[in-house]
Order: structure tokens, then C-alpha cells, then sequence
């Protein structure tokens, strides 16, 4: 069986979140590699660049595409090629961030797997639906 059908290879993903410390964002990453079809590639994993530079060995990311916020990975990864920017952005941060980085994402043109919940209220759950 070939890896994801027609695609025929792995989702990238990117974390945002997972930082020193950090908890969720790893059960995330094993998650979504978990089954083999999907490879976390890219990551904001803390909003000090040092910090998220120093973590992305321990995800086995290249420091260059660890970022110091959500905003500079968008930017940097809507700028590389198709066949290598990532697929999709997993949210794995405190609750009251969910809303806008999820927001930046899908703004951005990427598919996003948010932490619960997804936004704080309905207005903003609509405003999510509404960009995806």
C-alpha cells in the first residue's frame, strides 16, 4: 500500500509548540507519525527563536527550520517549493493562543490540527470555518 494514496508520500507537518518543557506537543508529534504517514518537518516551537532552535534536534528537525514565531514559519515555508513546504500546522499551545495561530495558518494556506479547543467562542469557531 503505497503512503497516503495518490499522494504517494508523507504529510509534512509542523508543530507549533513543543517547547523546553513542553508536554502536548510531543504526544502530538507521535500521533501523527505514529502510523507512518505523516513526518514533522518544520516547527515554532517556542516564540524565542534560541529556544526553538535549541529543541528541533531533539524532534529531528533541521535547525533552519525551526522558527522563532508562528508569522516567520508561514512566511519562510509558503516560500519554499511545493514539493517541500509543509501540508499542514498542528497547534499544540496554551489554549487562549489556539484561536490565532490557527488563524495565521489557514490564512497562510495551510491545513491545521488544533489542541482542544479549537477557539474560546463561537464567533470565533465561524471566522476559523469560514477561512478553511
Amino acid at each position: 500500500m503505497s503512503t497516503n494514496g495518490k499522494l504517494n508520500r508523507k504529510l509534512r507537518m509542523a508543530l507549533v509548540g513543543g517547547g523546553p518543557g513542553a508536554f502536548i506537543g510531543r504526544v502530538h508529534v507521535t500521533a501523527a507519525i505514529l502510523d507512518n504517514r505523516a513526518a514533522l518537518v518544520a516547527g515554532a516551537f517556542s516564540s524565542d527563536p534560541a529556544k526553538s532552535k535549541s529543541v528541533a534536534p531533539d524532534y529531528d528537525v533541521p535547525v533552519s527550520r525551526a522558527y522563532g514565531s508562528v508569522d516567520e514559519m508561514i512566511a519562510a515555508e509558503r516560500a519554499l517549493p511545493a514539493d517541500q513546504r509543509i501540508d499542514f500546522v498542528t497547534v499544540a499551545t496554551p489554549n487562549h493562543t489556539h484561536f490565532p495561530i490557527a488563524k495565521a495558518a489557514l490564512a497562510g494556506g495551510f491545513n491545521v490540527v488544533c489542541d482542544k479547543p479549537l477557539t474560546l467562542d463561537l464567533a470565533q469557531a465561524e471566522e476559523l470555518y469560514n477561512l478553511a
